[in-house]
């Protein structure tokens, strides 16, 4: 990315199942849900969506080889999405274990994200 307009910021939590792709698209659904960007294709090369690039960082506590990084990228609506993961977040007892949630032990995942928009 040569030109970084902005960056948006969330976190995702999946308190029963473990499930860290779960917690990783909460994240980011977080961080771009109630943003607007009504100037956005005047900023971009060629003034189209089509030329915005979304880098999408992300703080992931556990199980990271078990992280779909396709459905992570399918919760950004437009541009070429890429996605960079790190060591991060959090696990924490959720307090309970429920084996009706697929829980597998009584972890709950927390998972922060950067999403970074630009050309």
């Amino acid at each position: 990315m040569d030109q970084v307009l902005f960056i948006q910021t969330g976190t995702g939590i999946d308190v029963h199942g473990q499930n860290v792709t779960k917690a990783a698209v909460r994240a980011v659904e977080n961080a771009i849900l109630s943003n607007s960007m009504p100037g956005i294709e005047k900023n971009l090369p060629g003034e189209r969506l089509e030329s915005m690039k979304v880098n999408v960082r992300l703080a992931v506590p556990l199980d990271r080889e078990k992280l779909d990084i396709e459905k992570v990228k399918e919760a950004i609506p437009y541009g070429v999405v890429t996605v960079d993961v790190t060591d991060g977040g959090m696990a924490t007892s959720s307090g309970i274990l429920l084996k009706d949630k697929n829980d597998e032990n009584d972890l709950m995942y927390m998972v922060n994200a950067a999403v970074e928009v630009g050309y």
